[in-house]
């Protein structure tokens, strides 16, 4: 302090304390003049424009975040005329002051392009909230970094020079930052996912629509309201399931089986096959296969019988294809038998529905197969299940 004391005369010390001061109330007059009038008056003629990317700079706060350069500007011109060694403190905190508000500004910035590029249409298919995330990054680590060097009178030059030193140690604490990079940039090349798209990651119990990708995360809404959140540059390194092909072509796969009761197969009986052709669907089908197979009562194997489990397979195929919400001109439509199991005989219906939304899908299921597992009864076929429901019962 009495160095600093011998290097400045006592006589002018009152009138240094009047300019300081009334450079720092003039530099406060400064900035709630520009906050309260100034700004004011922008926003008015921004809202009166017809433009509406200009109205996302004021909810960013981007002239807000620029008033605050004006303090230093003005404890900057008013610095010249301090003694030399007080002056070149001060510029040093102003030249950090100003540097950390153009940060600020070019975080607003930043922040208010990605408002105006994501009303465009092309934002849904194309996003770059994580390039944008990244560049305020690096704003602020360069920014940061110059701002230390005016505060601390260092040679910038020097401080990057030295970096290469640090590679290693930079590497492992923004690995995590450099992985996503990577993997936002593979993810929007490849058109992997985008917002709104219904996908489906088991490792990480997601299952329901894509509501943000960022830099270092992508946040999936469960179809229970649920928020999973999963790192960016794990969708490199895990399987997931991407639900747009079925959104984009119309149709939804229905893929279920009933399990016929094996015991309950047999040869269609003539009373059986007089009962069926009573069938709408199904009568010009026996009328022709009755013209070739065998449909006496007699037993045999020498001859060509129909079976209860083919007629009600072919039933099933003339069912669901006769159902308005099957798409069976665009999409496969298959009525199949699998491989026996333990549970019966299984019988498949491949099709798909002309309807993809859930709730839509799943009543078209549901009617379908309500009316199939009453319907086998007809044929003398019995739906198997565990020995618990029938023979339950009787106890």
């Amino acid at each position: 302090m009495q160095n600093f004391i011998n290097r400045i005369d006592f006589n002018p010390i009152l009138e240094y304390s009047l300019l300081i001061s009334l450079s720092i109330i003039i530099s406060i007059i400064g900035y709630l003049i520009a906050k309260k009038y100034v700004i004011k008056v922008i926003h008015k003629l921004i809202f009166k424009t017809k433009s509406k990317w200009d109205d996302t700079l004021i909810k960013t706060k981007f002239f807000e975040e620029l008033a605050y350069i004006i303090p230093p500007l003005i404890l900057l011109y008013f610095s010249k005329f301090y003694p030399q060694n007080i002056s070149s403190i001060v510029s040093q905190i102003i030249g950090f002051w100003i540097i950390i508000v153009i940060i600020k500004v070019i975080d607003s910035l930043l922040s208010a392009v990605l408002e105006i590029y994501n009303t465009f249409e092309i934002s849904k298919d194309k996003p770059i909230k994580g390039y944008i995330q990244l560049f305020k990054l690096l704003a602020y680590i360069l920014g940061a970094i110059i701002a230390l060097c005016i505060l601390f009178d260092i040679s910038l030059l020097h401080v990057l020079s030295g970096v290469g030193a640090f590679t290693a140690v930079l590497m492992f604490i923004f690995r995590d930052t450099i992985l996503s990079l990577i993997a936002s940039i593979q993810i929007v090349a490849n058109d992997l996912f985008k917002v709104g798209d219904w996908i489906e990651a088991q490792n990480f119990g997601a299952d329901g629509e894509v509501i943000d990708i960022a830099l270092h995360s992508v946040k999936v809404q469960n179809w229970d309201k649920t928020i999973v959140t999963i790192p960016t540059y794990k969708f490199m390194e895990n399987s997931f399931k991407n639900w747009r092909g079925m959104a984009e072509s119309g149709g939804r796969r229905i893929k279920r089986s009933i399990f016929i009761d094996s015991n309950s197969i047999h040869f269609c009986t003539p009373q059986l096959l007089e009962k069926l052709k009573s069938i709408d669907l199904i009568r010009d089908y026996l009328d022709e296969k009755s013209a070739v197979v065998d449909t006496t009562a007699e037993i045999t194997l020498n001859k060509r019988k129909l079976t209860n489990i083919g007629t009600f397979r072919e039933y099933m195929k003339r069912y669901v294809q006769s159902n308005p919400n099957n798409d069976s001109k665009n999409f496969t439509f298959i009525v199949r038998q699998l491989e026996q199991t333990s549970k019966g005989v299984p019988l498949e219906v491949y099709a798909f529905s002309n309807k993809n939304k859930w709730a839509e899908y799943e009543q078209i299921q549901s009617d379908i197969f309500d009316h199939l597992l009453v319907a086998l009864r007809e044929f003398d076929l019995k739906l198997y299940q565990e020995p618990s429901g029938e023979f339950g019962s009787s106890k």
